[in-house]
């Protein structure tokens, strides 16, 4: 094992606070992977959760592993070293159980690169009782599990608080691989992929999906009922991270507002909070540990009591982000200090914003600008979607007219536009929408820039080409996993579904017809597909 990989990683084990170092000694032992590198894996809250409830158990000890830094990968490939966890240094290849906790799809091919790189098979039927047990859980591994389906024995599908705790307790009574997913199967909210087997029809949807061994036909999505007895919050303080020595506290799960193209509302329902005085207690204790505190929440606007919770005193809050409109006006006088705060008004019309549902006008949002112009901050940041359903040219040119009425309230202060473009999300009322296409995407890109940087507006961009790769793994069936696969060996996105014969005009390009079987239908997710359905044909009659 390479001595300067390893004086690098016991770099950032002195810079923490909070790792956990526990004797493996007849314990199971779990590496927890985020499949990126340190700074975004440990500025991950559920990453971090997910660290500390199994480390409250004695019979398990659980590491951390990462995506090597772009910096030393030549160091990796030229001394042969393999992935190791942080805590011990011990290669993946000798834990019991590999566990992958997945937030973006665009980290997919990394995962089959870090375990390419730990002589691990990505493909789950390459492996055997000598090789690690590979789980899944995260927000994608929940909504739509299929594109990684070949690669893991088993996906959590929901939130793993509680199920984790059954999982444990069943992988100590099994004898081999195969005993523990036939018992696997029975634990609510757990999907083990190799037990059924899908069929495609003539055009390549699916038409059949074929249980095996006593499996549920239906997977039904854990959730924890009471937040407060979850927990998420911050694990380990560290500077080396997006939320420098930041405490976060999680507040609320789901969202009241239901916006047609988001999870929050959707998926992660129903809303859930957390009782102010057991907030208040988090943060007495996290004010021992560090200067800051971030309080996490879909809408932090709307968790009652908030107001009285800043007013706490010797407390350095950290409040990024807003909801426009009238809920957000009293927590204003609370942010002065701050330098940069965003708001998200999503479309630039008032119509288009009808049409996903984001219940916000072109009036509050101004009137919550002048706000926090008003209350000294230095930057105010936009946040806007390309090619939303029914979006058209007037759209894209409504985000420019409005940038140019908040940039009128105040000349003095900075504003800054992320735009990026709409990717269709499972168990949402847009799942069946197409994506548009690049040149699309890239025009209208150019309009909104190109206009804007005029006025002394800063614009940045996603790569409309990752929307896509993004758009492929969020939709996709199990014949995506190839592209994952070519992709983790070195293949760029577009050469790789090239190889594999996907088509993206099937995958990410069209509108789905209502009541064709999509790669997620096995999940119940609290919602009802005929529900989505009303939604979007509402969405599309405005």
């Amino acid at each position: 094992m390479n001595r300067k990989l390893i004086d690098k990683a016991d770099a950032l084990l002195r810079k923490e606070d909070g790792c956990i170092f526990k004797d493996p000694g007849g314990k199971i032992s779990v590496c927890l992977v985020y499949p990126n590198t340190y700074h975004v894996g440990m500025s991950n809250l559920g990453f971090q959760g997910i660290y500390a409830l199994l480390n409250r158990r004695d019979d398990v000890v659980c590491e951390r592993a990462f995506l090597p830094d772009a910096a030393d990968m030549d160091e990796y490939v030229r001394t042969g070293t393999t992935p190791f966890s942080l805590e011990t240094k011990r290669a993946l290849a000798d834990f019991d159980i590999v566990a992958f906790s997945i937030s973006f799809e665009n980290d997919y091919p990394n995962i089959g690169q870090i375990l390419g790189m730990s002589k691990i098979p990505f493909s789950a039927s390459a492996r055997n009782d000598y090789h690690p047990l590979l789980v899944a859980g995260g927000v994608c591994a929940s909504f739509n599990p299929e594109p990684l389906a070949p690669a893991f024995d088993v996906v959590f599908v929901g939130e793993a608080e509680e199920t984790l705790v059954e999982f444990i307790e069943v992988y100590k009574k099994a004898v081999g691989r195969r005993d523990l997913l036939r018992l696997a199967v029975s634990i609510f909210g757990i999907y083990v992929p190799s037990e059924y087997e899908i069929s495609y029809g003539g055009k390549g949807t699916i038409c059949g999906r074929t249980s095996l061994h006593g499996a549920p036909d239906i997977i039904t999505k854990s959730y924890i009922r009471d937040i407060s007895l979850s927990p998420v919050n911050t694990a380990v303080l560290t500077r080396e991270t997006e939320f420098s020595e930041m405490y976060l506290i999680e507040t609320m799960r789901g969202c009241q507002w239901n916006c047609r193209f988001c999870l929050a509302g959707n998926y992660f329902g129903p809303l859930r909070m957390k009782p102010p005085e057991q907030v208040k207690n988090e943060i007495e204790a996290g004010k021992k540990r560090a200067l800051k505190i971030g309080l996490i929440a879909p809408s932090l606007s709307d968790y009652p009591g908030l107001e009285e919770i800043l007013c706490i005193e010797g407390v350095r809050f950290s409040i990024t982000s807003l909801r426009a409109g009238s809920s957000s006006s009293g927590l204003i006088a609370h942010i002065s200090g701050h330098k940069s705060v965003s708001i998200a008004p999503e479309a630039g019309t008032d119509r288009l914003r009808k049409v996903i549902r984001k219940e916000l006008t072109e009036d509050e949002i101004l009137s919550t600008s002048a706000l926090l112009f008003a209350s000294g901050i230095e930057t105010l940041r936009l946040y806007f979607m390309i090619g939303l359903p029914t979006e058209t040219d007037e759209d894209i040119e409504g985000i420019v007219g409005l940038c140019r009425r908040v940039r009128l309230i105040d000349k003095t202060k900075a504003i800054v536009l992320s735009v990026s473009t709409f990717v269709p999300k499972p168990f949402t009322p847009f799942q069946w929408a197409s994506m548009v296409s690049l040149d699309i995407a890239k025009r209208r890109m150019k309009i909104i820039k190109k206009a804007l940087e005029k006025e002394g507006i800063k614009v940045f961009h996603d790569v409309p080409k990752h929307a896509h790769m993004q758009g492929l793994f969020s939709l996709g069936d199990r014949r995506v996993f190839s592209v994952i696969d070519r992709m983790s060996r070195g293949d760029d996105f577009r050469r790789a579904c090239a190889a594999a014969g996907i088509d993206l005009d099937y995958y990410v390009f069209r509108s789905r017809p209502l009541d064709e079987a999509l790669p997620w239908d096995f999940i119940d997710a609290g919602v009802s597909k005929e529900k989505l359905r009303d939604e979007y044909t509402k969405a599309l009659a405005g």
